[in-house]
């Protein structure tokens, strides 16, 4: 089933402390969003992807993404001060598939098996997200003293893409702004129609880059997909 795929790209990156949107940051000696695009633009099924990015940002995420295959189903917008409103931009040159996904531009591991079962279950359920286990021990704290320990085998870590259908989306979007409610996620303002969102299994690979250690955790993913290609084909 085709979909429309939008990549918030707008982020300032104030955790990485590059002084830089750590999107241009490099893995291998490729940028973050080359990575996490090229995974859509392999994927016949992605119909549009779209790139809300700041105006200062614009010309070097062209230059980055225009080089790369199948670049010509890639469309930019301005974004927003929140994701939240990038998000909202995006939607605004979406409508030519029945399913929208939502993905964070720094998790360039996302896989395509995720991608479509989620597409699959956003169509026949609405909305559905990609997301793990929570691994570790959680516990409620207030002024650094544990005041709960939280029973975890409900607990979720969320990830994206995160898929919907589209006019789910865009009421859901529409509801917060009128509101001025800012969420979290997608997901967040979906729950507030009352509809279910439902998990599908993502993969502890996925992972966001979001602060000088994490970039460690994607040099070491990366070495084990080169490792597993290299069996694959020797």
């Amino acid at each position: 089933m085709d979909y429309d795929v939008i990549i918030p790209a707008a982020g300032q990156g104030k955790r990485m402390g590059a002084g830089m949107n750590k999107l241009f940051l490099e893995l291998d000696g490729r940028p973050v969003i080359a990575r996490t695009a090229e995974t859509f633009l392999r994927d016949p099924d992605c119909r549009k992807i779209i790139l809300p990015v700041q105006p200062q940002d614009r010309q070097k995420m062209s230059e980055v993404v225009n080089e790369m295959p199948g670049a010509g189903k890639i469309a930019f917008t301005c974004g927003g001060d929140e994701r939240q409103y990038s998000v909202y931009h995006g939607l605004g040159l979406a409508g030519g598939a029945g399913i929208i996904l939502v993905h964070d531009g720094a998790r360039p591991f996302i896989q395509p098996e995720t991608i479509r079962e989620l597409v699959r279950a956003a169509a026949e359920k609405g909305a559905a997200i990609a997301a793990v286990p929570v691994k570790d021990t959680i516990k409620r704290v207030k002024g650094h003293t544990v005041t709960e320990t939280v029973e975890r085998s409900s607990l979720w870590q969320v990830q994206t893409p995160q898929a919907f259908r589209m006019p789910l989306l865009k009421m859901a979007h529409e509801k917060a702004a009128a509101e001025h409610f800012l969420g979290t996620d997608e997901a967040s303002l979906v729950e507030r129609l009352s509809i279910p969102v439902h998990i599908v299994m993502g993969s502890y690979d996925n992972i966001k880059i979001t602060t000088p250690e994490d970039l460690y955790f994607a040099e070491a993913i990366l070495k084990k997909y080169a490792r597993k290609e290299r069996r694959l084909y020797p």
